[in-house]
């Protein structure tokens, strides 16, 4: 791998969560440390932060609403922000453009929400051909409940975006795993 090839992908680490009604503060701690932790060393090694926000036309998710913002208290200072309307990051935003232009070959994911962006975004990079380090423990999620009436909780949730991506579309990989395996970039001009 050369030393040009590693991109931090923050998805969705926005203030939009807040305001939805499965908000559950309970993961929160251990998913700021374990995020600002993969930021800070990503920052560190010199490695390209991207920042990417979801958008809906209304909701907390429109940009009126004034919550389409950092996620309080991650401390990020992205190379790049993208906005997207799908859950791909890789649709629409112009992130795909930005990561052949810079020669990004490999992404670390993480963000909010673990099964859904985050995933979708995994499994759409691998198809595309990018080597992925998917940061579960960087990553958010909220219990959810199925079709038959069983509330799987975040962990579940989780483990399961582990199972059915390690492997096949991606590396499940610690915040110190996904860095030690990202040698400091050459990063070209946006």
């Amino acid at each position: 791998m050369s030393p040009s090839t590693t991109a931090l992908l923050v998805i969705d680490a926005q203030e939009s969560f807040r305001h939805r009604p499965y908000w559950d503060e309970a993961d929160l701690p251990a998913y700021l440390e374990r995020q600002q932790a993969l930021i800070d060393g990503a920052a560190a090694r010199g490695l390209p932060v991207v920042q990417v926000f979801h958008q809906e036309e209304a909701g907390p998710f429109a940009p009126a609403s004034g919550h389409v913002r950092t996620l309080e208290p991650l401390r990020i200072a992205p190379v790049a922000v993208f906005h997207k309307r799908r859950h791909s990051a890789l649709v629409g935003s112009g992130l795909d453009v930005w990561l052949v232009a810079n020669g990004v070959s490999r992404l670390i994911v993480s963000g909010i929400r673990s099964e859904q962006c985050c995933e979708t975004t995994t499994r759409h990079a691998s198809d595309l051909g990018y080597a992925v380090d998917y940061v579960a423990e960087a990553t958010l999620t909220f219990a959810m409940t199925d079709a038959a009436g069983r509330t799987w909780s975040a962990g579940e949730i989780k483990a399961r975006s582990e199972l059915v991506l390690a492997g096949r579309f991606a590396r499940i990989a610690t915040v110190e795993e996904a860095l030690a395996a990202a040698p400091a970039p050459a990063l070209r001009a946006a």
